[in-house]
């Protein structure tokens, strides 16, 4: 990813938070509540932040964690035995309400096949997670005129994290590849930038043509197609990792856009389980 740098937390702490509630946003997504006294060590960054998310195994009394918070915290991780590790994640904060101590996270669910769709499909209040904070990934280090923002399901709320951070005279692009047309959100947008919402199937189930229903493949080729706006961009693209790898790949060797300005973040791979 060349000179690529996320932006880093100034003081991160492994903090335990609780289960505040639920609730099922779209047919695809469930929003968790996160609360509690550890919010107070919980310094909002904005755009796209992101963080480590630590999740009981099913027959785990208590919740185990680490108690660094450099990367030194994987060191402790990997010495615990694994049937006392807790599951790990990424996620990004949808929103955060410091006065409420509160922070909402937003799960892509699809059946409870995974520890995180499992936790969200099933978390009641009380129930105790451990959160790591790692920054923002969406930062750009050029002089631009617009931006665009790619996006699978996965990376929706990092869409709406950039575009609730951007300044109020922005101009860009979002788009955003969802399972269905019901899986569309509201969040704030500046009055210059389009979302482009591109569902793999309308509400009556029909598949997207020519996609295969394959995550970001329809985003990938909207991006390809699209007459977009002259002048400097920084683009930054996250989701699925064929989605992320392919947006930079086509704006640097088929747009001619510097490598600097194009970011990128794959998440996760189509067709691969991520690792307990």
């Amino acid at each position: 990813m060349g000179s690529y740098r996320m932006v880093k937390p100034a003081d991160a702490h492994v903090l335990t938070l609780d289960v505040v509630a639920t609730e099922r946003v779209t047919p695809s997504m469930v929003r968790v509540t996160l609360g509690g006294e550890g919010m107070d060590h919980f310094t909002p960054m904005g755009f796209d932040q992101w963080f480590r998310l630590f999740l009981a195994r099913p027959d785990q009394e208590s919740l185990r964690l680490p108690t660094r918070s450099s990367g030194l915290w994987y060191v402790q991780y990997l010495a615990t035995p694994r049937p006392k590790r807790p599951f790990v994640r990424c996620y990004t904060v949808r929103a955060v309400r410091p006065e409420l101590r509160e922070l909402d996270v937003d799960f892509v669910v699809h059946g409870d096949e995974g520890p995180a769709s499992r936790f969200a499909l099933t978390a009641q209040p009380g129930d105790r997670v451990g959160l790591l904070d790692q920054g923002v990934g969406y930062n750009p280090r050029v002089e631009h005129d617009w931006t665009l923002v790619v996006a699978d399901e996965t990376g929706l709320p990092a869409v709406a994290g950039v575009c609730g951070s951007l300044p109020d005279d922005a101009r860009g692009l979002a788009v955003v590849e969802v399972p269905d047309a019901a899986d569309v959100q509201d969040f704030r947008v500046p009055e210059g930038v389009e979302v482009r919402w591109l569902p793999r199937s309308g509400t009556g189930g029909d598949a997207a043509a020519g996609c295969d229903a394959v995550p970001g493949r329809l985003a990938l080729e909207a991006v390809r197609a699209a007459e977009l706006p002259d002048g400097p961009v920084y683009a930054y693209a996250v989701g699925e990792s064929s989605l992320a790898t392919g947006v930079r790949r086509h704006r640097v060797d088929d747009r001619g856009v510097p490598k600097a300005n194009v970011d990128f973040v794959g998440y996760w791979r189509h067709g691969h389980a991520a690792s307990s």
